[in-house]
């Protein structure tokens, strides 16, 4: 899943991407470097962070979508938390929602996923972008990420979202420490037998990678993020959230042949279109 942030500030590429005509031949890029889905958001969801309106939130992602109509061969996801912006967006094309409340925002993006047969990312987060970072963390981060988890799923289940098109993503750098960071990676595989469902992982570019190395120089990491995503695919990983995609195919491909998973060429992502 490659990320394509239509924002003046998101933590990592902030404005880069913010011009129409630049966002466009992003995401065309993205596609041709190897990804299986593009995702899309016009709200940042950084740290300290400050939510917009639904507004300004869809003068930034409509006239995107819109252009790539018919120009991509891969679906698209659209990163948000409203189910006004969801709505549009799968009206102008969106396959996927990808909700990194977990639908504690509103309800209600579970019932659209229901009505259009969307895809549906579940993600844990604590706390509001604005405020995540700054609350105490959690004793036990398993159990508070697979109860959330559970809740969301059940919250979407009970408003007809098909079970086959929910994804689970445990929110690595939303409300977590270093140190919970890293503990979730490596134990993916307990996310996945305590709740069943197939995983995105989203570490890439994190801050985790920089107060664990001790390095904020891009190759650092480039490097911490290529560690990271090759340990989420060995340990159950389906779907991974990169900036750096060409980079990043590599690795999975890689990772795949070594694990005698795939011929290590081209892509196996999963089935969303409706």
């Amino acid at each position: 899943m490659g990320v394509l942030n239509v924002t003046p500030d998101s933590f990592s590429d902030g404005g880069e991407f913010y011009d129409v005509e630049r966002a466009v031949e992003r995401a065309l890029e993205i596609e041709e470097e190897g990804a299986d889905i593009l995702d899309i958001g016009g709200e940042s969801t950084r740290p300290g962070s400050h939510a917009v309106s639904v507004d300004e939130e869809l003068g930034r992602l409509i006239p995107v979508l819109e252009r790539l109509r018919g120009r991509l061969k891969i679906p698209v996801s659209i990163d948000t938390t409203k189910p006004e912006v969801a709505k549009a967006a799968i009206a102008a094309g969106a396959e996927i929602i990808n909700d990194v409340s977990g639908l504690r925002f509103s309800h209600d993006l579970a019932q659209i996923a229901a009505a259009s047969g969307s895809g549906l990312v579940l993600m844990h987060s604590r706390g509001t972008p604005e405020t995540m970072q700054k609350m105490a963390p959690v004793a036990d981060i398993f159990d508070e990420v697979t109860t959330s988890l559970a809740t969301s799923i059940e919250v979407a289940v009970t408003r007809g979202v098909n079970d086959q098109k929910i994804i689970i993503d445990p929110g690595i750098g939303f409300g977590k420490t270093r140190e919970q960071n890293l503990e979730l990676i490596n134990g993916l595989g307990r996310l996945n037998e305590a709740l069943g469902f197939p995983i995105l992982l989203g570490p890439s570019r994190k801050s985790f990678i920089r107060l664990t190395l001790g390095k904020d120089d891009q190759a650092s990491i480039i490097g911490g993020t290529a560690a990271s995503i090759a340990l989420g695919v060995e340990r159950g990983a389906r779907i991974v959230r990169v900036h750096d995609v060409r980079e990043m195919v590599a690795v999975v491909r890689l990772t795949e042949r070594i694990r005698g998973q795939g011929p290590g060429v081209g892509g196996r992502g999963m089935e969303f279109k409706r």
